[in-house]
């Protein structure tokens, strides 16, 4: 509306200013759920990938640490051999802001790691952990994660919000929550610099919700 008032005022058909007068839609931040899907159904994408073969070894293992470790996409793709400390069971994680933490890494997504790097990883010439199958082997490109997400969503029939990467890591945040993470270890786990951007993920457990909800006075006995 307020473009077609400029076009008028342009037109020397409108008085100018009226376009002021039409007032802004407000967008809230964080007004939206957050995208994610059910345990079931992330463990139907971990499962569809084919672990007698090393693409699926490398898949299995990459939406692994999105689904359970929450990291990003970029997480993923730029994670180095040298950032898994073997001995005491855990990664180095940067992510966007560079400051660097370490997250345990836990027996499913360890051996899901150390299955690929053994039988599924092939002699690339880089220190990235996870790279393209097949030759010429090479880091993964921005876009990969995600695709590697997309098929494993259209192969196992899983009806997703998103098909992107981002949907595991709200999933993982989500199911952290359900099963009794306070919002602080979600956030130092997911690395917000906020906790408002964590108390995003409370808006989907509606069991909480409840809990805390106070009656409407029309309805009570």
């Amino acid at each position: 509306m307020r473009n077609f008032l400029r076009y008028l005022i342009a037109q020397g058909k409108c008085r100018p200013g009226m376009e002021d007068a039409i007032p802004a839609i407000a967008m809230w931040r964080l007004a939206t759920l957050p995208r994610y899907l059910p345990a079931v159904d992330v463990n139907r994408i971990i499962d569809s990938c084919d672990r007698n073969t090393s693409v699926g070894l490398r898949d299995s293992a990459l939406l692994l640490l999105l689904a359970r470790l929450g990291l990003r996409s970029g997480d993923v793709r730029t994670l180095k051999t040298a950032d898994i400390d073997w001995d005491q069971a855990s990664i180095q994680v940067a992510g966007k802001s560079r400051v660097g933490i370490r997250l345990p890494l836990t027996q499913e997504v360890g051996d899901a790691l150390l299955d690929y790097l053994k039988r599924g990883r092939p002699p690339a010439a880089t220190d990235r952990v996870f790279v393209r199958i097949p030759a010429p082997w090479g880091p993964l490109k921005a876009s990969s994660v995600s695709a590697i997400v997309h098929r494993a969503i259209l192969r196992c029939g899983v009806k997703s919000p998103s098909r992107g990467a981002h949907v595991l890591r709200h999933s993982a945040a989500t199911e952290m929550l359900r099963q009794g993470a306070t919002l602080d270890q979600i956030g130092i786990v997911l690395r917000h610099q906020h906790l408002d951007t964590t108390a995003h993920y409370a808006k989907v457990d509606v069991r909480r919700l409840r809990q805390i909800a106070l009656p409407w006075p029309e309805v009570r006995p």
